[in-house]
């Protein structure tokens, strides 16, 4: 399916008017594949819409910066609440690089979701957390993706998991070299410059901030502060799981989410 337009490509699961939506946001360095183990148990009690994000997939690219695509996000979720109208207004989940456009597109967009779920993420990178940013994006510019799959797939993963899962860890390593080259430096240029600390405040949903206990991408103090910044947030830390814990440990991922949104 396609929403904003048809500007966002989606995977739809289960919908029906008069349920409630739920819109998921994949990572950077994954696509919305990456939700594929946890799609049948959340699509039990939501319309779930998976969306590919501006510039993945099947979703046209927009300039403009984060902003721009937390903008194109929230077209979608309009799009989609539209579509599958229910009691209340749609719940977004991000994770990772999509959990930074959830929080944006909740700033700018006050009273478009009823509640957040926001895994692995954070609202500002630390000065080392910058600069490996600006380090991925010199590599990629200068070599290409491949340079830094590596890379990618450390932050992606702990290193037990990877020996462990190479099967799905080369999957996850090919979706990524699959992707715009120019969307990725794009993003890591946005990430490494910016910070929502100040806006916080003004963000007054539900929330529950989630991280991996091995996240090494966004390390788990930035989801305590992130949580300690946002006035209704609860965390929640998962042990042994890095940035994608929905690929890593989907059963604890849906333990974990559940309560929250069926709350």
């Amino acid at each position: 399916m396609t929403l904003a337009a048809g500007q966002v490509s989606a995977q739809l699961a289960a919908a029906a008017p008069g349920r409630p939506v739920l819109v998921l946001c994949h990572s950077l360095l994954a696509d919305r594949s990456s939700f594929a183990p946890v799609i049948e148990g959340l699509a039990a009690h939501f319309s779930v819409i998976a969306l590919d994000l501006p510039g993945f997939g099947g979703s046209a690219a927009v300039p403009g910066g984060l902003a721009a695509i937390a903008d194109r996000v929230a077209s979608a979720v309009v799009d989609a609440d539209a579509r599958y109208p229910a009691a209340q207004a749609p719940t977004v989940l991000g994770n990772g690089y999509g959990g930074f456009v959830t929080l944006l597109m909740a700033i700018r967009h006050p009273g478009l979701a009823s509640r957040l779920v926001l895994a692995d993420t954070g609202a500002a990178f630390s000065e080392p957390g910058r600069e490996a940013f600006r380090g991925m994006a010199r590599a990629a510019s200068a070599k290409g993706l491949e340079a830094v799959a590596d890379t990618a797939m450390r932050r992606l993963f702990a290193t037990d998991f990877h020996a462990a899962n190479p099967a799905l860890v080369a999957d996850r390593r090919a979706r990524f070299l699959a992707m715009d080259p120019g969307v990725f430096l794009a993003a890591c240029a946005e990430l490494a410059a910016l910070d929502l600390r100040p806006d916080l405040p003004s963000v007054k949903l539900p929330a529950l901030v989630l991280v991996g206990a091995q996240d090494e991408a966004t390390p788990p103090p930035m989801s305590e502060e992130l949580a300690a910044g946002l006035p209704h947030a609860s965390l929640t830390v998962l042990s042994g799981c890095a940035h994608v814990p929905q690929l890593q440990a989907p059963d604890r991922f849906l333990a974990a989410v559940l309560p929250f949104l069926i709350a």
